[in-house]
Parts: C-alpha cells; sequence; structure tokens
C-alpha cells in the first residue's frame, strides 16, 4: 500500500526524527511511505487533489491533530493521526482548533497518544466516538559520532575557559519556540553562574520562529553564563549530549521529549520542567530531577552536582526506564499493526 504521511518537518527537530523513524517502520512492512511536509499545502482541498491524482495512495497518516490532520478532511481514503501534544495541551484551548480536531478524529481510524496522559487528556476534551485511541511511547535510539571536539564545541557557542574539564554544562536541548520557553531559567542560572563560573547553560536546537530567535539571541548575547550553540546533527548532539553535566527541559508543553528519552539512553542526568508531559515520563529522583521555578531548577542542579549517588541512580534507572518502555521494536510492531488496519479498510 502507497500511504501519504503529513508531519511538521522543521530540520533537526524532534518531530522530523520521530516521523522518519516512522516511516522507516512502514517501510519496513513492505508499503511505500511519501513523507510530507505540511507547509506544502494551503489547505484539505491540496491534499484531497494530491490524492485524486494519485489513486495508488491507499491510506494516510498524520503527526499532530491540529496542523496536519486538519489536512486530511477533505480525503477519501482511511486515515490515522499521531498526537503531538501542543494539539493536546495547547490547541485545543482554542475553541476553532478544537472543533476541528474533533472532527478530525470523528474522521480517523485510529490514533497514537505516546502517553496514557495525554490519552486521557484527549478523552476530556474531544469525542473519538470508534476512534481507537492507542497509546505507543516513542521508541529510542541514540548513536554519538566519535569526531566530535568538546573543546571545539564549546568554542564555537562562545564558551571561552581554560578549564574546559572542570566546567559543568548544562544542555538545553529545543527548537527556538516559544513552546519550548528556553528564556525560562536564563535569568536566575545567569546569576548562579556569576556565584561559580564554571557553571554554564547551552541552548541548542534548530532556528524554527524567526522572530523569537532574534529575541533569543538577544537574550543570550547580553547574559553572561548562557550561551546558544549552532544546531548539530542528531549524531553530534548525541556526542555533545554525553559530555554534558545533565540535559534540561524547560518546555510549557510536551508530548514527549525525545531528547529527555535520548538523554535518558545516553546516561546523562535529566532535569525537567515539571508539566505533565515530562512528569510522564521523568519520576522525580528516580529517573531524573523536576523543577516547578527557576529558583528550584537551581537547587535541584546543585544538588545533581553534589550527590554523587542521586546522580548515579537517576542515571541508571533512567536507562533502564528507556531500555523497558521505548524500545523500537515495540514501536515497529505497532504502526506496522495500525497501517495493516488501513490497508484492510
Amino acid at each position: 500500500m502507497k500511504l501519504l504521511f503529513l508531519a511538521c518537518l522543521s530540520p533537526k527537530t524532534g518531530n522530523y526524527t520521530t516521523a522518519e523513524r516512522i516511516r522507516s517502520h512502514i517501510e519496513t512492512a513492505g508499503h511505500i511511505c511519501e513523507l510530507r511536509d505540511v507547509k506544502e499545502f494551503q489547505s484539505a482541498a491540496d491534499v484531497a487533489d494530491l490524492i485524486s491524482q494519485d489513486p495508488s495512495f491507499g491510506g494516510a497518516l498524520a503527526i499532530h491533530l491540529f496542523k496536519a490532520g486538519r489536512l486530511l478532511l477533505d480525503v477519501q481514503i482511511p486515515f490515522g493521526v499521531i498526537f503531538g501534544g501542543t494539539d493536546i495541551n495547547e490547541d485545543v484551548k482554542v475553541e476553532q482548533k478544537r472543533v476541528v480536531m474533533e472532527q478530525v478524529l470523528l474522521k480517523a481510524r485510529f490514533a497514537v497518544a505516546f502517553t496514557d496522559k495525554l490519552k486521557e487528556e484527549a478523552g476530556l476534551f474531544l469525542v473519538s466516538q470508534n476512534c481507537e485511541i492507542c497509546v505507543q511511547p516513542q521508541g529510542i535510539q541514540t548513536e554519538g559520532t566519535e569526531k566530535l571536539c568538546w573543546s571545539e564545541f564549546l568554542r564555537s557557542s562562545g564558551v571561552s575557559s581554560k578549564d574546559v574539564d572542570e566546567m559543568h554544562v548544562f544542555l538545553l536541548v529545543c527548537g527556538l519556540r516559544r513552546v519550548k520557553d528556553p528564556l525560562y531559567l536564563v535569568e536566575v542560572f545567569s546569576e548562579w553562574h556569576c556565584e561559580n563560573l564554571l557553571n554554564v547553560l547551552v541552548i541548542i536546537g534548530p532556528r524554527i520562529d524567526p522572530v523569537f530567535t532574534g529575541e533569543v539571541e538577544a537574550v543570550v548575547s547580553r547574559t553572561a553564563g548562557v550561551f546558544l550553540a549552532q544546531e548539530r546533527s542528531q549524531k553530534e548532539l548525541h556526542a555533545v549530549m554525553r559530555r554534558c553535566s545533565a540535559v534540561v527541559n524547560s518546555s510549557v508543553s510536551e508530548g514527549m521529549s525525545a531528547a529527555i528519552l535520548e538523554a535518558m539512553d545516553l546516561g546523562v542526568p535529566v532535569l525537567a520542567r515539571d508539566i505533565p508531559g515530562n512528569a510522564a515520563v521523568v519520576e522525580h529522583e528516580v529517573t531524573g530531577l523536576l523543577f516547578s521555578s527557576p529558583q528550584e531548577f537551581v537547587h535541584q542542579s546543585q544538588r545533581l552536582l553534589s550527590d554523587h549517588v542521586l546522580r548515579e541512580r537517576v542515571v541508571r534507572n533512567g536507562k533502564l526506564y528507556v531500555e523497558k518502555h521505548h524500545s523500537l521494536k515495540q514501536e515497529r510492531e505497532t504502526y506496522q499493526r495500525l497501517v495493516g488496519t488501513l490497508h484492510r479498510a
């Protein structure tokens, strides 16, 4: 079967990585999967025209109930949807978007939520009727390049210090857009840095929102101890993560942060903002540390640096958690089964 797969495909983002991984699962089962960026289409009519011109399409799939799902409302082929996170956590609060997403869910053959919490939230705000909502956590696979020069990475990010090996580098991995809230910790972190110059915060990720990126660059340029790195390939990013004291997430909303799970798999401690999407995968003091304010972030970071038993525990448990709950094999089997239900429609 030939499948149309719609997603937000900004390069080097979590969405892009997730879409490519799922596409691979589908093609491994012998299907043809045409992955397209939602930005290529202005309306549902555009997608309907594409499908009518190519009758070989037998089904469709979309990541994000509003951004991608709404483009499938006019198609005459069966389709499934994958919740992105902001669709269920944020977009449902806007009635106009909620109504559209409900229509998508009513037409969908199945839906996938990354967590039980996301499925529960969807059930509270959206009528799904006969649509099966399946919970399938993201599958995780990490691989760091051997070629990374740590001192060169820091230097290229603006970090100048002779004590490279003594530094405590906190890495905030996110695409630069408001929902990721990369400036949340900046002021308090800078104060902490001034107390100990070895503590630095490096923000890394693609420049998705140009206007917001400008704001971030302006703030970082005048803030001591906080730096903005150029985005890297996934292999390079994983190598950078391995060298950090901790990987940080300060998002306002998350479906399921791949960066958090990748850090756990790489054996790197995680410090995450206490929001539902993060709390679903980070159990405080077990698989990572949660914080509810910038001040609490600093407190938890200090604990992580001083308490080696705590650090070893969260690293060990984090890796075991990913191995148990985020199996690539299980993810592959789930998507192959679900796509098979479209084929039999």
